[in-house]
């Protein structure tokens, strides 16, 4: 049978291809594609030429290897239906509704293994954020919140709205955002964020520290979260954090560089740096955590706070490559895009 497959050719240039699928083999299911998300962060990253090309796309997830170098087939937010099963899978998966870390493709072989099956009461517009969402869980288990403390995010793209909504759960004494654009500084605060900034303007930093509690030498942040995609943010990250706080990097900047300014408070403040990927468990934790763990935790967070209101646009898969224009230049419009197969 054919199939339709997205392919990144080259920066900003995307096309729709038909390939052939063979029928599933021993083991294997196969599985049409109902809708599938478009990743504002990565996938960005690609499609501007901007991801480093000798490096794999991710080790842990048998659909997504190779490198980054064109052309290529990216995408891991997809859900859609169990439509045939090979010999040897288990009757129960037929006509399953699952989720898959899965390039965007109208249909595509998987093992039991490599899918979720959906909770029954959960649509799939809510299931599709499941990357996402667990991004946002694994930024917790990485920062460790504690009752009380003052948190500030640099970033409220998907990901950053995510966290928030996580994070206003949390008994803290202040939870402050930033961001560049006005839609989703809007929408944080509905979320529970106490205040929502503009980065760029220029009584930004001062209203950040006015709005926190001063405490210590350095008064700041007591954890501060840099998930916007932009290197420069980190110096301002850096910068609001107080004594002996933490800054959780979870922004993945490919190519470009991060020019840090490390001689000034950060040398007295004990600041510390911590990298995030959701890739792993935080190896502190791996003795309780394994990913097992963390994906019922992330469905169950997908069920409470349904992120399908955060859709702004939805296009047909035949308009893939307006999509990515919506997103590369419009960035303050489109929160989450998603494909329509």
């Amino acid at each position: 049978m054919q199939r339709r497959a997205l392919h990144f050719t080259a920066p900003r240039q995307v096309a729709w291809r038909r390939e052939t699928i063979a029928a599933p083999s021993f083991g294997q299911v196969l599985v049409k594609t109902a809708i599938s998300a478009i990743s504002p962060g990565t996938e960005l990253l690609i499609y501007r030429g901007q991801a480093p090309e000798d490096m794999a796309r991710d080790d842990t997830i048998a659909a997504l290897a190779g490198d980054f170098s064109f052309p290529l087939k990216y995408g891991y937010a997809v859900v859609g239906q169990v439509i045939s099963l090979g010999p040897g899978v288990d009757p129960d998966w037929q006509g399953r509704l699952v989720f898959a870390f899965h390039p965007h493709e109208s249909h595509f072989l998987a093992t039991p293994d490599e899918l979720q099956m959906l909770p029954l009461d959960l649509a799939p517009e809510d299931a599709v954020f499941f990357p996402n969402m667990e991004t946002a869980v694994t930024f917790l288990l990485d920062g460790q919140p504690l009752m009380g403390e003052q948190v500030a995010i640099f970033g409220q793209g998907i990901v950053g709205l995510l966290l928030t909504a996580l994070l206003s759960r949390w008994p803290l004494s202040s939870l402050v955002t930033l961001d560049l654009y006005p839609k989703r500084r809007l929408l944080s605060e509905d979320l529970g964020a106490h205040l929502s900034l503009d980065p760029d303007a220029p009584e930004a930093q001062e209203r950040l520290l006015s709005h926190l509690q001063g405490a210590g030498p350095y008064p700041g942040a007591d954890l501060t979260y840099e998930i916007s995609g932009n290197p420069e943010a980190l110096n301002q990250a850096i910068a609001v954090t107080g004594f002996s706080g933490r800054v959780v990097i979870g922004s993945w900047y490919g190519c470009k560089r991060s020019d840090l300014n490390l001689g000034g408070r950060f040398h007295r403040s004990r600041v510390r740096l911590i990298g995030s990927q959701v890739s792993s468990i935080p190896p502190e934790l791996s003795g309780r955590w394994n990913k097992s763990r963390r994906y019922h935790i992330t469905w169950q967070m997908l069920e409470e706070i349904k992120p399908a209101r955060f859709i702004t646009h939805r296009f047909p898969v035949a308009q893939a490559a307006q999509a990515y224009e919506l997103i590369d230049q419009n960035p303050g419009e489109a929160i989450q895009v998603i494909l329509e197969y």
